[in-house]
This record gives structure tokens, C-alpha cells and sequence, in this order.
């Protein structure tokens, strides 16, 4: 008994011409076949010509569709939109299937998967069209993004049937098309000056005089002063020059710090609950655009396993930079204890925003490890008012309840501690912490 010999791989198959055939028979045609032979048999064993002649349509058909036989396999493209979308904004995508192939495809049947934070109109559905020779149809899936993040329209497959359906092309899979949807931003402003001014050129005005125009005082010409910066009127009644002092107009340097140790809470999408990532990501998108139209510069930071970091910069390049930075944040699932991220990683003259939702106790240590390194600190709380854990059994809401009063007293030692901590309410929610981080800024410390 000889062996199977089985097909030829890949890589001889591409040595030797080989290559499995991309249309097939379909049952349509095996019946098609064993009823036409059946008959004939049947006709010339028992001398009835009828069932020759019922045999013939059956063989003129089949040899009539098959005169003519594809030789190409379909092709299939999926295409999304790749503008700047924001959640809620609507997402244009579509599925088109070429013919390049000299007869027509008499049915395609299509699917596709998507996404489930992308609400495509009918995406889960097949759809059966019809493809003419040397010709492609597109199938629309007009929808909506529901939550920011990198989303997926497919991966697609189709199916193609010709020749009267005796042929069948083998399934055409294409691979998943990327779509990137940005968070969407609440208006943010915070009019409170920064605690802090780092660079030579801004629009925050500093403790430190120099070139702005913000008046300081007036004080004796000294050499080197600009005679445009002289005093006529105190000059002339001290009969001394006297130059106008200013402040220096600076920009500062703003650390986004986001805790992504956990998860809490169930993402609903664009109008819907909020989970702790959503406020995270939102949040910071505000914040980043608010100071980076301000002409600051802004970098990012995970306190979390991955650690990932994005570099200070100012502009709207840096503005999209963020954008993109901040759709690849993920809750921190692992069970590491080593977390790198301390006061080191913080430049002494950076205001340091972080945004945690203080449910892991390491995020509490690190808060009050940058207060006290005397790093201009503010936590903003990110938990979701009425966040709780999925009810297991009937101890689960007191397990609750106990949980949270811990988490108010780690709230009051945070306090206790001087850091700052300020639920994220939308525009104008950090305006009163930040006054209170400027005035213990510019307090005296003893030495």
C-alpha cells in the first residue's frame, strides 16, 4: 500500500508552480454531474432513450456555464475613515469586493467584524451582491464611535459563487483596518497662575524680575539698564534715574501623571458612565491642550508596570503627540510590586498633575513621596461617583461600604500630608487647588 502523498508546502510550492486552485466545485455541480452520468446509464443499459433525453438539458447546461471559467480570485478591500475622529463622531467605512476576471460573479456574500465601541449601521450582517466582469461593488457601513481608543473595522470574508453557480471561488479573508478614535476633550481653564516657571519665554509671569510685562516696581538705573525703561516722572521729582522694574513673562513645565495600577467602574461610551480610564484619558487630554495652547510645555507619564513616558514639548505637533500617547493606555492587570517612577523622574520646577483614582495603596505612597520631595504636587481624583464592585454575594455592599471609608481616610492623611486633592469636575474643577499650590509656592521656607 503506497502512502498519501500529501500536498506540497508553501515554499515548494512556490519552487515548483504549484498552487492549491482558488475556484472549486460546488454540490450544485456534483449533483449536476452524478444525475446527467445517472441518466445516461440508466438510458443506454435499459434502451430508454427519454432518459437521455432527460440527461441533455442537464449536461447542455452545466457546459454551457462552464464554457467560460474564472481563473482569478476576488478581490477584497476594506476601507475606513482615517480623519481626526473624536467619540461620538460619526466613523465612515466600507467593504468593497473587485472582479477582475473576464465573467461576472453571479453572488458574493460578505461579513465583517467590527469593533464593538464602533456602531456600524448593519455591520452584523452578511451581505450578498452581485459583481459584474472587470467591476467592484462597495458595501457602506456608516456608523458612530462610542469611546476613544484604536478600534478595528474586520477582520472582513466573502464568499464568491459564478457560472451559475457550479463554481465557488475558496473564502477570501482580509485582514482588520485600524481606526483611531481621540477622546473628547470638556473645555478646561485654569486662570490661577502656575506654581512654578521653568523656561525663558512664556505667557506665565514668574517671581523673578527680568524682561515681561508685568510691573514690579521702580527701583535705581543701574548700568546696563535700557533707557526705555527709565521713570521721567520719579527721576525728576528724586532728581536720581530710576528704571521700572518687570516681572519675567516664563513658560512652565506640566507632568501629567496618569495611575493606571487598576480599573473601576463600566465604560458606557461617549454618553454613557464613565470608568476610571475614560475620566484618566479625558482629563488628560484637557489639560494637555489647555497648557499647550498656553505655549507651556507638557509631557505624560504611566505610573504602572509599562511606565511609558512621552517627552516635554509645546505646540500643536505636541498637542497631536498626546493624542496618539494617550490612545494606547491600558489598566495595569499584572501583579509587579516594582514601580521605577519616583521624584527623580520630576523636574523641581514642574507642576505635577495625577490623575488616580486611589484605589492601590502604592499611588498614595508615590503622592506623598513628590509632596514630600517639594515637588509642586495635585492629585485629581478620578473614581466615578457610585463606582462599586459587581455584587458577588450578600456581604459584598458592606465589603463596599468598609472599602470606601479606608479610602476617605487615606484621603484625609493625603490631606494631612499637604497634597492637594480636587475631584475632576470639567472645566474650572482645579482652578481652587492650583491657587492654593501658587500661594504655598511662593511662601518662604525656612532653611
Amino acid at each position: 500500500m503506497r502512502a498519501a502523498v500529501p500536498p506540497p508546502s508553501e515554499a515548494a510550492a512556490a519552487d515548483e508552480g504549484w498552487a492549491p486552485p482558488v475556484w472549486v466545485p460546488t454540490r450544485a455541480l456534483g449533483r449536476t454531474v452524478l444525475l446527467t452520468g445517472l441518466l445516461l446509464v440508466l438510458g443506454v443499459a435499459l434502451g430508454r432513450v427519454d432518459l437521455v433525453l432527460l440527461a441533455a438539458p442537464f449536461a447542455i447546461g452545466a457546459a454551457v456555464s462552464l464554457r467560460r471559467m474564472p481563473r482569478s480570485a476576488p478581490e477584497l478591500r476594506i476601507d475606513a475613515d482615517e480623519d481626526h475622529i473624536v467619540e461620538g463622531g460619526a466613523v465612515a467605512a466600507s467593504v468593497t469586493v473587485g472582479n477582475p476576471d473576464v465573467i461576472a460573479y453571479d453572488l458574493v456574500v460578505m461579513r465583517t467584524r467590527t469593533s464593538p465601541w464602533l456602531r456600524l449601521e448593519d455591520a452584523d450582517r452578511p451581505f450578498a451582491v452581485s459583481v459584474a466582469a472587470d467591476a467592484w461593488t462597495a458595501v457602506d457601513l456608516p456608523g458612530t464611535a462610542q469611546r476613544w481608543g484604536r478600534h478595528d473595522v474586520g477582520p472582513a470574508a466573502a464568499r464568491v459563487a459564478a457560472c451559475g453557480g457550479l463554481l465557488a471561488c475558496r473564502p477570501v479573508v482580509v485582514p482588520a483596518r485600524g481606526v483611531r478614535v481621540y477622546p473628547e476633550t470638556e473645555p478646561f481653564a485654569a486662570t490661577e497662575a502656575m506654581p512654578a516657571a521653568a523656561g525663558l519665554v512664556g505667557n506665565h509671569r514668574s517671581r523673578r524680575p527680568g524682561e515681561g510685562g508685568e510691573l514690579a516696581g521702580v527701583r535705581p538705573f543701574a548700568p546696563g539698564d535700557r533707557l526705555r525703561r527709565i521713570d521721567w516722572r520719579v527721576s525728576l521729582r528724586t532728581r536720581d534715574l530710576h528704571v521700572a522694574s518687570t516681572l519675567s513673562d516664563r513658560d512652565a513645565e506640566v507632568l501629567i501623571l496618569l495611575d493606571v495600577l487598576g480599573e473601576a467602574g463600566a465604560s458606557g461610551g461617549v454618553k454613557g458612565a464613565a470608568s476610571v480610564l475614560d475620566t484618566t484619558v479625558r482629563a488628560a487630554a484637557a489639560i494637555a491642550e489647555h497648557y499647550l495652547q498656553r505655549g507651556d510645555r507638557v509631557s505624560l507619564a504611566e505610573y504602572g508596570a509599562s511606565a511609558r513616558r512621552l517627552r516635554p514639548a509645546t505646540g500643536r505637533r505636541q498637542y497631536l503627540t498626546v493624542l496618539e500617547w494617550l490612545l494606547d493606555v491600558r489598566a495595569d492587570t499584572g501583579d509587579q510590586e516594582q514601580h521605577v517612577f519616583g521624584a527623580h523622574n520630576v523636574s523641581s520646577d514642574a507642576l505635577v498633575m495625577v490623575l488616580t483614582p486611589l484605589v492601590d495603596p502604592r499611588a498614595a505612597d508615590m503622592l506623598a513621596g513628590l509632596v514630600q520631595s517639594g515637588r509642586y504636587t495635585v492629585a485629581v481624583d478620578t473614581l466615578p461617583v457610585g463606582a462599586a464592585p459587581p455584587q458577588h454575594n450578600q456581604w459584598t455592599p458592606l465589603a463596599t461600604r468598609l472599602w470606601r471609608l479606608e479610602r476617605e481616610n487615606v484621603l484625609g492623611r493625603l490631606r494631612e500630608h499637604g497634597v492637594p486633592v480636587v475631584t475632576w469636575a470639567g472645566a474650572g474643577s482645579l482652578d481652587l487647588v492650583l491657587r492654593d499650590v501658587a500661594r504655598l509656592a511662593s511662601a518662604p521656607r525656612g532653611r
